[in-house]
């Protein structure tokens, strides 16, 4: 009598935990309670055309800003030739959500400019504080503008009705409709190329 075994398995040579973690399924499924009900977030590195480089789903109560380091560690863009994939940006640019020391010393550390503005509470503080505030971080009003492409991609992703209501009971599924359609995002680009 033949036994019927669960399908297993292999994460590619080298590959580590986290690896493994992209393809485990969270224990709330992606699900949380905001202030319109059950919900969950897409959060999107996009490139400067509204293209999308990286997405992840979390629960919709959860805040931007503790996605952001998830968002650049999944960062990999290969190269035309030899060589590492390249994993640093020139620049992010990003709502007051993303304002926060820890974010703008990852991204200092990088060499990556930051064009984030400030909230006004941190404005406040700052100011409230004097001569020890310290100075506002550099924030380039022009270059800001160029952040709508982000909004203008979570609207094209919204266009799709399984993305703007999730129907779907596993983050995972929900996380590959998303990535279908980043993949017919890129494929009106790249059709084509030979």
């Amino acid at each position: 009598m033949p036994t019927s075994t669960a399908p297993t398995f292999r994460a590619p040579q080298g590959a580590g935990s986290n690896y493994m973690n992209l393809f485990a399924e969270p224990d709330d499924h992606a699900v949380g309670r905001s202030r319109g009900g059950l919900s969950t977030k897409i959060h999107a590195l996009v490139d400067g055309k509204g293209r999308p480089l990286v997405l992840l789903v979390a629960p919709g109560q959860g805040g931007d800003a503790p996605m952001f380091a998830h968002l650049m560690n999944q960062l990999k863009i290969n190269r035309a030739g030899q060589g590492r994939p390249r994993t640093r940006p020139d620049r992010v640019r990003g709502d007051k959500a993303y304002s926060s020391r820890a974010i703008r010393t990852h991204l200092r550390d990088r060499g990556i400019i930051a064009v984030i503005p400030q909230p006004s509470d941190q404005i406040g503080h700052r100011k409230r504080r004097g001569s020890s505030g310290g100075r506002p971080p550099a924030f380039d009003k022009e270059d800001y503008k160029g952040r709508n492409v982000v909004e203008r991609n979570f609207n094209v992703f919204k266009q799709w009705r399984a993305l703007a209501t999730r129907y779907d009971k596993l983050a995972l599924t929900y996380r590959g409709g998303a990535v279908l359609w980043a993949i017919s995002i890129w494929l009106t680009v790249l059709g084509d190329t030979p």
